[in-house]
């Protein structure tokens, strides 16, 4: 690298200039708002923790995606955060420690180690809610309209969903009797749907003729409301978990019509987002002209177990910057600020906190300044008048 390439940035990290940085700003600001206006309270864990506490009980994707670090205190490996669920779920067990549900909301910059999502960021800013403490589809639901409400405030339009349910695959799974090793593999090959490798793969396992059928046949059921149906025939012969798993699918989405009955919904039964730590269903939001997910959540019931407490849970996260990236709003300001003399004047610096008292955008000018007004962001001035200082435009 020369001197001249000094000022550039790694490859996936950002940084926002003002403009950009209002915008965030001040839908940070209009988000947390409507979150404390749920019931949902503030919590800012830290950028870096002790490796095993990041990622107990989260899987091997995230392990992927964290950074690590030797503490020089204790010797110890340090992870910086790339999901800030883990940590809500450590608050929830051992900061709070309450008995009834739990509301928590958070927003803060993660870091990746490789890019990811529509901006290919490895820095994104997260804002998330947590929900602990209540197994019912209801909690799973106030997530889902929190979420969706958090798309419409970012000004993002023809929103679809995406429905599924990590408990149809992890049951059949375990009625399979699969080693973590093949449920791993049969996994990673179900999320990329490729047909021919999921039957070879099932093929090799030597497994009963319905369990092939049915674990292969998840790959096929994505689609309308029609992939319910079709789910129900295949999976007939599975135990009472699948069924459950399927029921408590069918009902969430049954809701879901009734309250939104003009948003799209997409059901994908190989679809496991999150598998690593997700029990039951999840979601992901998306919106046309944009491949990725813009917004994901569901439960994850057991995460609190590995922390000491076993508490129900559901949640969603998105990346501010995506979902920014992706509005048509402007939230900048749109009004100009005002210019004022370089002056030890009282009644001037009387009058300038008077106006930025009620809301106005005030900037001093230093002695020896260039009058530079575009630059200042400012469309009017103070100027003296009989003694008074008034504002007038440029």
């Amino acid at each position: 690298m020369t001197a001249l390439d000094h000022w550039l940035l790694p490859e996936g990290i950002a940084e926002l200039l003002p403009d950009e940085a209002w915008r965030l700003e001040t839908l940070r600001r209009r988000l947390l708002d409507v979150y404390r206006s749920w019931g949902y309270e503030l919590i800012i864990p830290p950028m870096v923790e002790f490796l095993e506490s990041l990622l107990t009980g989260t899987g091997h994707d995230l392990d992927l995606q964290t950074f690590k670090l030797t503490d020089q205190l204790t010797g110890r490996l340090l992870g910086v955060r790339a999901d800030m669920t883990p940590q809500a779920a450590r608050i929830d067990t051992h900061q709070l420690k309450r008995e009834g549900p739990v509301r928590l909301c958070y927003l803060g910059t993660v870091l990746h180690t490789r890019p990811d999502g529509f901006t290919g960021s490895r820095s994104p800013m997260q804002v998330g809610a947590e929900l602990f403490g209540h197994a019912g589809m209801e909690s799973d639901l106030e997530i889902l309209a929190l979420m969706l409400e958090t798309l419409r405030i970012t000004g993002i339009d023809h929103v679809h969903l995406d429905l599924g349910h990590v408990g149809i695959f992890r049951n059949l799974a375990r009625q399979a009797d699969l080693t973590d090793e093949q449920e791993d593999g049969l996994f990673e090959v179900l999320q990329r749907k490729a047909l021919p490798e999921i039957h070879a793969l099932l093929e090799a396992l030597h497994l009963p003729a319905m369990v092939h059928q049915q674990l292969g046949g998840l790959a096929r059921l994505h689609g309308d409301w029609g992939v319910l149906d079709r789910a129900r025939a295949l999976l007939e012969d599975a135990d009472e978990s699948v069924h459950a798993a399927l029921d408590d699918l069918v009902a969430i989405a049954t809701e879901v019509k009734r309250r939104w009955p003009d948003l799209p919904l997409y059901f994908d039964l190989a679809e496991l987002r999150g598998y690593g730590y997700q029990t039951g269903v999840v979601f992901a939001a998306f919106t046309p002209g944009c491949g990725e997910e813009i917004a994901r959540g569901g439960r994850y019931d057991q995460i609190g177990e590995v922390f000491g407490r076993a508490r129900p849970a559901t949640g969603f996260s998105a990346d501010l910057k995506t979902l920014i990236a992706l509005s048509g709003r402007d939230a900048s300001p749109t009004r100009g600020g005002i210019l004022a003399p370089a002056s030890d004047d009282a009644a001037l610096e009387q009058r300038i906190a008077e106006l930025r008292e009620a809301g106005e955008i005030v900037v001093m000018m230093l002695p020896g300044q260039t009058l530079y007004p575009v630059e200042s962001h400012c469309n009017r001035k103070l100027v003296k008048q009989a003694n008074a200082w008034v504002v007038e435009r440029f």
